[in-house]
């Protein structure tokens, strides 16, 4: 693991007043230096989901006596000389599609209220045999179906940037975003199938990162789109979402897609820093319909990755990025194949929209399925021409910043800058870099071909080691901790 940092050490101090304001890392070390109890860290998370959960609504199961008796086995374990591991003890949320045996997994949807896993899912099982304990179950858009993190039945999470004004958390993976953003988890699990952990990663001001298929199993996840589904890390950190990954990372029998991939280690890339990189800005044309304010962070950032010694470079993309939208039949069809029966029963509780989305897939044909397949094929070929000689492709992450729930129009998705990077199977980070005048975060993403985790991991790692906007606080938290009322 890398050495604790400047910025670490000032978390270090606060690690006793408040340890839900401490990193994973950190929580890692000072509860292998018998510091930090598992115990007095699980007390303090629960205390804060208990006070600000009921206005956040990040959860939809806390999983409160079962964490705490696992906290205090992790403390007999680690004090008896019997850690499983650099992570026993650190609490973790998990987004509600991905199973957990006994548990239920509603994927969002009131009509899966009584569905209970039989088995649990490869990522969670990896963590648990390094000893993290489950803290629960995060809210998730039905059917990870949407991008700005609304769900009509079973509830929206509550964005905590702003205290007095209902506003979008992003989707789908929205609970472990606001739940990360709170400080009621160090990390979380969440997915990136259209951008669902980029989204809330951007609108909460969190770090996420979106894999490339195949790098971590989905064996246990419900499914939307096959395709396309990537299970992906949300913590508060670059170092952060890296070591999650890294813990994740790898071949799975019970999933064929994690069979024969590039090896992935991407720890000891991430000191390398920036200098000597290309590092590929948004062109000109697609800056058109980017808020103003986002547009002004993230030309700060390049301004701040070239301090770096990083080289900004343009580029001509073959394609409009709001051509991706044009090609979401492959999840259309895709998930209409695995739900179109739930969308198609009047009598099932089902989000209105949502209902629509999956229908919509009833009308693909196979032949313009395959078609769009072969489209994509092509594409990824044309944008390995455009990026050649370039390490990142840099772009805002979203438009504009969290935007208030009374103003969404559901008949758009708010996902044009991110999409391509599912389509054309690439990985990206989104990362904080910046606050509006209404102090909302802004985000940046770091776009790299498939495969090259490492290499966005290692940019965005170069950015916050010389800014701060991942350290900022929500209202909630600056007003008084992990006990006082939002």
């Amino acid at each position: 693991m890398p050495p604790l940092t400047a910025a670490d050490s000032e978390v270090h101090t606060r690690v006793d007043s408040d340890p839900c304001l401490a990193p994973a890392h950190v929580l890692s070390r000072e509860i292998a230096a018998r510091r930090l109890s598992p115990v007095d860290l699980m007390d303090a998370l629960l205390a804060r989901i208990a006070a600000h959960d009921p206005k956040l609504h990040a959860f939809v199961e806390v999983y409160g006596s079962e964490a705490r008796l696992a906290a205090e086995a992790a403390d007999k374990a680690i004090r008896s000389g019997r850690a499983l591991g650099p992570w026993h003890g650190v609490p973790i949320a998990i987004k509600d599609i991905i199973d957990i045996e006994g548990r239920r997994t509603t994927g969002g949807s009131a009509s899966r209220l009584d569905h209970r896993a039989t088995s649990t899912a490869t990522v969670v099982r990896r963590l648990v045999s390094q000893g993290m304990i489950v803290l629960g179950k995060t809210h998730t858009v039905e059917f990870a179906c949407g991008g700005w993190g609304m769900n009509q039945h079973l509830g929206t999470p509550w964005n905590p940037w702003d205290a007095e004004v209902a506003r979008t958390p992003g989707g789908s993976s929205s609970g472990s975003g606001v739940a990360v953003a709170a400080r009621m988890a160090p990390w979380a699990l969440g997915t990136d199938t259209g951008c669902s952990v980029r989204q809330p990663a951007a609108w909460c001001g969190i770090t996420g990162l979106k894999t490339t298929i195949g790098r971590i199993s989905t064996y246990g996840i419900l499914p939307l789109s096959p395709t396309l589904d990537t299970p992906g890390t949300m913590a508060r950190t670059v170092r952060d979402v890296a070591l999650l990954y890294d813990l994740l990372q790898g071949p799975d029998p019970l999933d064929r897609l994690t069979q024969g991939r590039p090896a992935a280690d991407p720890m000891p890339t991430l000191e390398r820093g920036a200098r000597g990189l290309q590092l590929a800005r948004l062109p000109a044309e697609e800056r058109s319909g980017v808020a103003a304010e986002v547009l002004d962070a993230y030309d700060r950032s390049l301004a701040v990755l070239a301090g770096l010694g990083a080289e900004i470079v343009d580029i001509a993309l073959p394609f409009r990025l709001a051509d991706f939208f044009s090609m979401t039949n492959i999840m259309q069809a895709e998930a209409y194949f695995l739900n179109g029966h739930i969308a198609e029963d009047p009598n099932l509780k089902l989000d209105e929209v949502v209902r629509r989305r999956l229908l919509a897939g009833a009308g693909i044909s196979a032949h313009d399925y395959l078609a769009t397949l072969r489209r994509r094929d092509e594409m990824k070929l044309e944008m390995e021409v455009a990026l050649a000689g370039a390490h990142a492709f840099l772009t805002p992450t979203t438009e504009t910043a969290a935007v208030p729930l009374a103003e969404v129009d559901q008949g758009k998705q708010p996902t044009r800058l991110a999409r391509f990077v599912n389509i054309l199977e690439m990985c990206a980070v989104a990362l904080p870099n910046g606050f509006t005048a209404e102090g909302l975060p802004t985000s940046l993403q770091i776009a790299c071909r498939g495969y090259e985790e490492a290499m966005a991991l290692r940019i965005g790692y170069a950015y916050q080691q010389v800014t701060d906007w991942h350290e900022r606080l929500p209202p909630a938290v600056k007003r008084g901790g992990g006990r006082a009322p939002l």
